[in-house]
């Protein structure tokens, strides 16, 4: 099944409920003042618009990237109910031209949030991808689930390889600088998708 498909699935099933909710995720939100060290951010794989929203209501210049048309509607919805103004992009970030030209070294953020919908082997494109977005100097800001979370399944993916160690982090970001990278447990309640004790991994990186 093609994750465009996957992913349809999920927020048609959802109905009118927003499936991750429609707050932002908390380790993203307590960073709103390291945020204001910027003007622009991405936020990529940004499903149904939660954290995009919030991005665009910290002042900055959003655009959100998105492989579903189904979330990237309920996203919109949720822009429009709050009269905000994002751009919205329909696009797979795997893809092997992706991103344009017009992406390259353009945003102060590049945000990813619980997108370990991957294994290693396309986690590196994903990386690569989201290296490309940030300007120099700009950060990437990443947050998702560590391999204990298979102990809790309180959300997230089923499979080892797509879950995300310091090690991996470390690996992935060498000759970045590591502002920060912090795994830690926390409850975590976040629409029907994300509900309960999980193992977390945050990680707030800059480029050369």
């Amino acid at each position: 099944m093609s994750q465009e498909i996957r992913w349809n699935t999920r927020y048609t099933d959802a109905g009118d409920e927003y499936l991750f909710g429609t707050e932002p995720n908390r380790f993203l939100a307590h960073r709103a003042e390291l945020l204001r060290n910027g003007r622009t951010a991405v936020s990529v794989a940004d499903g149904e618009g939660r954290n995009s929203v919030w991005l665009a209501e910290q002042g900055l210049e959003v655009t959100a990237v998105e492989i579903s048309p189904v979330a990237v509607e309920k996203a919109r919805r949720l822009a429009a109910g709050r009269k905000l103004d994002i751009r919205f992009l329909l696009a797979d970030m795997l893809a092997p031209d992706w991103p344009p030209e017009d992406m390259h070294n353009a945003f102060d953020w590049v945000i990813g949030v619980f997108i370990q919908f991957v294994g290693a082997e396309e986690r590196a494109r994903q990386f690569a991808a989201m290296k490309q977005l940030a300007r120099p100097g700009g950060r990437i800001l990443l947050h998702g689930y560590t391999p204990k979370q298979l102990d809790y399944r309180t959300g997230g993916p089923p499979t080892l390889e797509n879950l995300y160690t310091r090690e991996i982090l470390l690996d992935a970001f060498a000759g970045w600088e590591i502002e920060e990278l912090v795994d830690y447990e926390d409850d975590i309640a976040e629409g029907m998708g994300h509900k309960g004790r999980s193992a977390l991994i945050g990680l707030v990186a800059r480029k050369p």
